[in-house]
This record gives C-alpha cells, structure tokens and sequence, in this order.
C-alpha cells in the first residue's frame, strides 16, 4: 500500500491520493487556481482548454453529488467524459483485479477519478495507472477533493465575518470514525495555525486515534465534548457528517445509540450560537430521527452547505488543471463569454 507521508506533492503528472501532499503554498496556489476558474464555474463564461482530454470516471461506490461536481468540472473544462458506476457493470464482477481495471482503463483516458468502497484501493489503482489518478473517497480513509473543498469555504466563509483560518474554533459533529471527508479535513486544517478542533460524536463513533495524535502533533487543540451544544459554544464553524450506515456492522449501530437530530435550531439557541457557519459534506438525511442535521437551520445566516457544493466544481478543476499541467495562461487564452442567454438561469 502507498503511505500518505511517502506520497510527493501534487503537481502535473502526479496523483492526488491524499490531503498530506499539500503544503500551504501549494494550497493557496491552488485556491488561487479555483478563484480564477469561478466565471467558468459559475458560467459566466466557457472555457475549453481541456478540448480532446478524456476524463475516465470510475466510481465503485454509490455517489452522485461527488461524480457529477467532478465530471461537470471537467466539461467546463472543455473536455470529454467516459463513466462507470457499481460492481456489477465492470470486469471486476468478473474476477479482474483492481491492478488490470487500472492500467486498461488508464489506457482509454488522460486522467482517472476513482471512488472504491475499500480505504487503500485507489492508491492500488494510481499504482498501475498510466495516467494520474484522483482519490475521489476509498472507503473510511481519505477524502483529499471533499476536504480541500471544505477548507476553501471554510475560508471563504470566515474571511467574509473578517476573520481568518488560523486560530478558529470548528465543532465537528456526527460520526468521527467512518466520516473519511473529518479524517482529511483534520489532516488539511492542520496546515494553519493554532485551530481548535471541539469534537462530539455518539459513543462507538469516536474520532481514530491517530487522526486526533496528526492534529496535536502539529500543534492543535482537541477537545472531547459531551453534547452538541457544548461543542459549538464559542465557535466559529460547525462541520456535521452523517452516520456512515452502511460501514457499520448492526452491532456497531446498536451501540451507537443514535435517534433524533444531531444538529438542530434548538441546540444551536441553546448555545448561543445562531450566527455560526455550518457546514456538512452531504448528502443530508433529512428523514425523522435520522441523527443529522436537521432542516430547521435552512434559513440561518451562516448555512453554508451549499456554497460547499457549488466551490466544489471550481476546486475539482482546479485540480485537473493541476494534474493535466494547464498554467492560468492556457485557461485565460481559452475563455470566452457564453453564447446563450445569461437571463434564463436562476441565481
């Protein structure tokens, strides 16, 4: 298995497996990078600097939120998408190792993106890849394009309060065990300076060990709460996650001992905490006593859940841009205003 710490920078030609290839220069570049594609994104204006690239898209776990911000991403690009979903529609079903599926299907593209139900997979696949390859979530391990994502909005949202990264307080809220997008958030944030992390999660569903020891090292608090709203007391932001389900056995579940809301209006009045930025990777159970958060909060100045998703777009194409080795030059040089009425979209 490839270990994240062995991994080399991301940068042309490279893989994006894990969040610990970052440092915070190469992070700011590639913000910059999402910044200056957000007309493309937001389609103000079309761009095809990708024109005749094959993006192949194998994703082997259930996801529409992720492979459509991914694929839609490199079609603003300018480029072309093959696509694959599940099990069953590949050769895998039919005893194929995840070694051949890479390098044939590598062999039809420019650039993979890979989601895989098992944490360690995808970095089997850039293995015997010909082309780079982006980790779009391998089982409860890594997240790198959900996080990075993340901290942009994060970013984005305290930079519009007037106020930084560096020495905020975030509550991160749900299931801390199975929740890969906490596992790789944790890791990115730990590039700035002095964050407190306000931990809360259901018993069984406690933060790993070592993702907690990463953030410490690097010189971070963290501190275990008893509720929800004596996390978000006094801070900034609040990430909640989903309880990961389906990566539990029913003994597990069992013991978890979830019902309810995780995060709601009340809690949040409770403590205080109304003005709050709060965030949350989606999807979102919005059914009763689905133990997430809950709709009531919609209406809250700092809901931010789905300035999340739209930033995704523009920061997955900024990291094909990356990959494939564009400059900002080659994306100026191929923009231009979109052709078809701007007054027929709703904002």
């Amino acid at each position: 298995m490839i270990l994240a710490d062995s991994l080399p920078p991301f940068g042309p030609g490279r893989h994006l497996l894990s969040v610990q290839q970052f440092d915070r220069t190469s992070l700011q570049k590639l913000f910059d990078l999402a910044d200056l594609v957000r007309p493309i994104a937001e389609r103000h204006e079309v761009c095809t600097v990708l024109d005749g690239a094959i993006l192949g898209s194998l994703f082997f776990e259930p996801s529409t939120r992720t492979r459509l911000s991914f694929e839609s991403a490199f079609l603003r690009l300018g480029g072309e998408v093959t696509t694959t979903t599940g099990f069953t529609f590949s050769s895998m079903a039919k005893g194929e190792s995840i070694a051949d599926t890479s390098r044939v299907v590598s062999g039809y593209s420019d650039v993979l993106v890979v989601r895989h139900p098992d944490a360690g997979s995808v970095a089997e696949f850039a293995a015997a890849s010909v082309v780079p390859v982006v980790n779009a979530g391998d089982g409860a391990g890594e997240h790198p394009s959900q996080a990075l994502l993340d901290f942009y909005t994060l970013e984005s949202e305290l930079g519009a309060l007037g106020k930084p990264v560096d020495g905020c307080t975030i509550a991160i809220v749900g299931d801390l065990k199975y929740g890969r997008t906490v596992h790789s958030l944790m890791k990115l944030l730990s590039l700035a300076d002095k964050i407190t992390f306000k931990m809360f999660s259901p018993p069984s569903l406690e933060l790993p060990v070592e993702v907690e020891r990463y953030a410490r090292e690097r010189g971070h608090r963290v501190i275990d709460c008893d509720s929800v709203p004596e996390a978000v007391t006094g801070a900034d932001a609040v990430y909640a996650t989903r309880v990961q389900r389906e990566r539990m056995t029913e003994e597990v579940l069992a013991s978890a001992n979830i019902s309810g809301n995780l995060l709601n209006r009340q809690m949040l009045a409770e403590a205080g905490a109304n003005e709050i930025i709060i965030m949350h990777p989606l999807p979102r159970d919005s059914r009763m006593d689905s133990f997430d958060l809950s709709t009531d909060v919609d209406d809250l100045p700092g809901l931010s859940i789905f300035r999340q998703t739209d930033n995704g777009v523009l920061i997955r194409m900024a990291i094909f841009l990356t990959t494939l080795g564009c400059s900002a030059d080659a994306v100026k040089a191929t923009i231009k205003r979109r052709p078809w009425d701007a007054t027929l979209r709703w904002n």
